[in-house]
């Protein structure tokens, strides 16, 4: 019986991984959830599975939801150092890392630390700490599965030995696929009136804000881009996006044979959270079968950089190398929350990433304090640009 943490219980990930888990009770435990201020959500996963610990991100959702689990045997504690705890607990044996945003960095980085088989979603993770983090992968012999679709596609089509030894050769090229999401075909003119209800409709996938924007604006797919670089130790020169827009090639590794492996599968995160948890067995997901007759046509096209500025921006960051990727990943958090918050416009995300980016100087990412000194500069400059940005939008 493996004993599970989930970092991130309440978000679309954490529901499939929640889903999956139910239909193995032999096999997984749930050990431990955590989640942000959702209480009522965080109260059905805690009756229904009966973790050790729940983990809140503040006192107050805390004190709510041990009132209303009463007489429960789970322990609820709040923070961050709650979740430092039940991501390198001695009882966990694997923990999936799908906390949004930088805020699941420190946890991730302690599931390493512990040595954990980390399934990782939390992309910002690698982004912001690149190969510092891979060497800590490393060094601690943590065993460390994507779980990204797309990251998990390319890792089902490497050699079945690449999670123990994290070498590949006679790779050409990475084909990392993207849907373009809901404005693929919008015309460029119509991108200033984009609303934060339209932006969050994902043709495809079912995710939660953040993520919707960042697919809406691409970003999602620059800031993949970065984490297949660092995870699969390529040069960002090999590695080509591709527009997929029926998402069911969920990535590609060309070799030099003239080999072209693709992983398919129907649009839905049980595959690879079931691919990762199981590995390197193979467990039901409950994912109905895919079925090519049906879908009849696969079609493929290039991503338009003019479209999509943050495919740039994500790209030349990584070039340049240092602090640009956590400065990068800070800015557009900042200013996707703007744009959800009605504060800036759709076409704004973009010019207030590069603003803060041509501002704010890059440093050697040699240690994490460093890594979190430039987020949080660019966090500061880019907030402050925000307001700016929306004293243009209200006048």
């Amino acid at each position: 019986m493996k004993q599970i943490t989930i970092l991130g219980a309440t978000g679309s990930i954490g529901a499939s991984s929640l889903d999956l888990i139910s239909q193995h009770p032999s096999e997984y435990s749930i050990f431990a959830v955590t989640a942000n201020t959702n209480v009522k959500k965080m109260l059905s996963i805690c009756l229904q599975y009966q973790p050790h610990y729940a983990v809140m991100s503040d006192k107050v959702s805390a004190q709510q939801l041990k009132v209303l689990l009463n007489s429960s045997l789970t322990q609820v504690i709040d923070g961050p150092q709650g979740l430092l705890e039940v991501a390198s607990h001695d009882d966990v044996d694997i923990v999936i890392a799908a906390i949004v945003g930088s805020v699941g960095l420190m946890p991730t980085l302690a599931a390493v630390r512990s040595a954990k088989r980390v399934l990782l979603a939390n992309k910002e993770s690698l982004v912001m700490m690149g190969g510092l983090f891979m060497h800590e992968v490393a060094q601690y012999k943590a065993q460390l599965i994507p779980v990204d679709s797309e990251h998990n596609a390319i890792f089902q089509c490497l050699p079945e030995d690449y999670a123990s030894n994290q070498t590949v050769k006679g790779i050409t090229k990475i084909l990392l696929t993207g849907s373009g999401g809901p404005f693929r075909e919008l015309p460029l003119n119509e991108f200033d009136a984009v609303t934060p209800q339209r932006a969050i409709t994902h043709p495809n996938w079912s995710m939660g804000p953040k993520i919707s924007v960042d697919s809406a604006t691409m970003m999602n797919k620059g800031l993949e881009l970065i984490e297949a670089c660092w995870l699969f130790d390529m040069d960002e020169k090999n590695v080509e996006i591709v527009l997929h827009k029926q998402s069911i090639i969920h990535s590609m590794v060309a070799y030099n044979d003239g080999s072209v492996l693709a992983q398919l599968g129907n649009p839905d995160m049980r595959t690879p959270i079931a691919n990762a948890l199981a590995w390197p067995d193979r467990i039901s997901s409950g994912v109905e079968p895919l079925d090519l007759i049906q879908i009849s046509q696969l079609n493929f096209e290039a991503a338009d950089e003019q479209r999509f500025p943050c495919l740039k921006l994500a790209r030349d960051a990584f070039k340049q190398g240092g602090t640009s990727m956590a400065i990068l990943n800070a800015a557009n958090e900042v200013a996707v929350a703007s744009f959800l918050n009605e504060e800036i416009k759709f076409t704004d995300i973009p010019k207030l990433i590069d603003n803060t980016l041509q501002n704010i100087s890059s440093n050697l990412a040699s240690n994490l304090d460093i890594i979190l000194e430039d987020d949080r500069r660019a966090r500061q400059f880019a907030s402050q640009q925000s307001k700016i940005f929306g004293q243009r939008v209200t006048h």
